[in-house]
């Protein structure tokens, strides 16, 4: 099985890059399953459903979050209902959604987890106990497991990787929009990246308009974050991952970029 793990779209440019990009590649990867992080893929700031649904008719089959998951007040009723859509495991309990789902194709299961780190963001539940929760019962159905951990630590990305090592297929860093160049398999067959990186507006900062970040750092002013436009990217990973003991195969980065709409 090969599975496709986009990482965060970032507002309408990420949105253009999947319309571009998704059939390509499936077709030059063998793509069985695509799941992609869209917290930022309603302006920049979480998520609605009419977007959800765009996404999901591009071709996208399984939505991960992050800590923007709130930022739009009407995905709350909307999270509950869908079960292609989940949000960190680690917030407390009676937010609303779930924090793992399962994809059921082909006679074959994917159970994926959503989790968010604790450095430099709010201080949730630990990402580290949660996930060997739901590793063990999700594992009851499925040998194969994604989880995406959605953080700003490298060092907590890495020690929840070595932590799940041979416990899950991958471990998938999310949230820091720039894809990290460390993309391996570990020691007991778990495939790791800290960063997947950002579908969107190549030429920004992390998405925002460049000039509108300079100016911050240079001002140290509060400035409205808009997206911003030009040349347009997608950043991902293909995970190949042996059907009967879930170990991961192979880990490809890929980085594609395109003239976006002016």
């Amino acid at each position: 099985m090969n599975i496709l793990f986009i990482g965060d779209i970032v507002g309408n440019p990420g949105r253009e890059a999947i319309s571009l990009f998704l059939n390509e590649l499936k077709d030059e990867y063998s793509i069985d399953i695509t799941i992609a992080n869209a917290e930022n893929a309603a302006g920049g700031k979480g998520l609605t459903k009419e977007i959800a649904e765009e996404l999901y008719a591009a071709g996208i089959e399984f939505i991960t979050m992050g800590n923007h998951v709130w930022d739009q007040r009407t995905i709350m009723k909307y999270i509950d209902e869908e079960t292609r859509l989940i949000r960190p495991a680690n917030y407390p309990i009676g937010a609303p959604g779930k924090g793992y789902g399962m994809i059921r194709k082909s006679g074959r299961k994917v159970g994926v987890i959503n989790l968010s780190g604790r450095v430099y963001l709010p201080p949730l539940e630990d990402p580290f106990s949660m996930s060997i929760r739901l590793v063990n019962e999700i594992a009851k159905e499925t040998q194969i497991i994604l989880v995406d951990i959605h953080a700003e630590a490298t060092s907590e990305k890495i020690a929840l990787g070595w932590f799940l090592d041979g416990k899950v297929t991958a471990v998938l860093g999310t949230h820091t929009h720039v894809q990290t160049a460390d993309a391996r398999l570990l020691e007991q067959g778990t495939a790791y990246i800290t960063d997947v990186g950002m579908t969107g507006p190549r030429d920004s900062v992390l998405g925002v308009k460049k000039e509108l970040i300079i100016n911050r750092f240079l001002t140290q002013m509060p400035v409205k974050f808009e997206i911003a436009t030009g040349p347009i990217q997608i950043n991902a990973v293909m995970i190949s991952v042996d059907d009967r003991s879930g170990k991961a195969l192979q880990i490809v980065p890929i980085q594609k970029t395109a003239q976006g709409k002016k």
